[in-house]
């Protein structure tokens, strides 16, 4: 295996590690473990913790850009409505795997954290990520703020409901009108 496709073993086994255990609570051993490696092999790889972190969000954030740029390129891009319940099935399909869904709401506090103990790269990085991905997503929807603001607002509200493991059927699905049957 070549040291991109163990860079990427490990953006993968971060994932999951850091979903599980958050950054405070994960350790660079556990996440060396799941993906097969020695520590230092690890460290060869990316220099430390905050990096693998990093490249895990990044990474979180691509797959998710990923997943609305090819439903959105299965519906006529005029019919913009379209192309959100497009990109609102797809989003649900993703956060089906509960490690990335956990992982995004890791993300979010990580960030608050770092920015806590003065690390201001640390959020910078991850905001910029997450730009690119909204910038995708509007574009997509036709550069419509508040369609944007729905969508997100919807996307961020599903998060909450498969976090805290609310069956697709429970009621509370219907205040996200549209997305519960997308």
């Amino acid at each position: 295996m070549s040291a991109e496709e163990r860079r990427e073993s490990v953006v993968r086994a971060a994932i999951v590690e850091f979903a599980r255990g958050g950054y405070a609570g994960t350790s660079t051993a556990a996440i060396a473990r799941r993906v097969g490696v020695s520590q230092p092999y690890l460290f060869r790889l990316f220099p430390d913790k905050r990096e693998i972190f990093l490249a895990a969000a990044e990474r979180c954030t691509q797959d998710i850009c990923r997943v609305f740029d090819e439903a959105a390129r299965k519906v006529d891009p005029s019919e913009i409505l379209e192309v959100k319940e497009a990109m609102a099935g797809a989003y649900l399909d993703l956060v089906e795997d509960r490690d990335g869904l956990l992982f995004q709401l890791q993300m979010y506090v990580a960030v608050q954290i770092a920015e806590a103990s003065g690390d201001a790269e640390f959020g910078e990085r991850i905001r910029a990520a997450w730009l690119e991905l909204y910038d995708s997503a509007r574009m997509h929807l036709g550069g419509d703020d508040e369609l944007i603001g729905a969508f997100f607002s919807a996307g961020m509200l599903i998060n909450v409901l498969v976090a805290m493991g609310f069956p697709p059927e429970h009621r509370v699905w219907n205040i996200c009108p549209g997305m519960h049957d997308a």
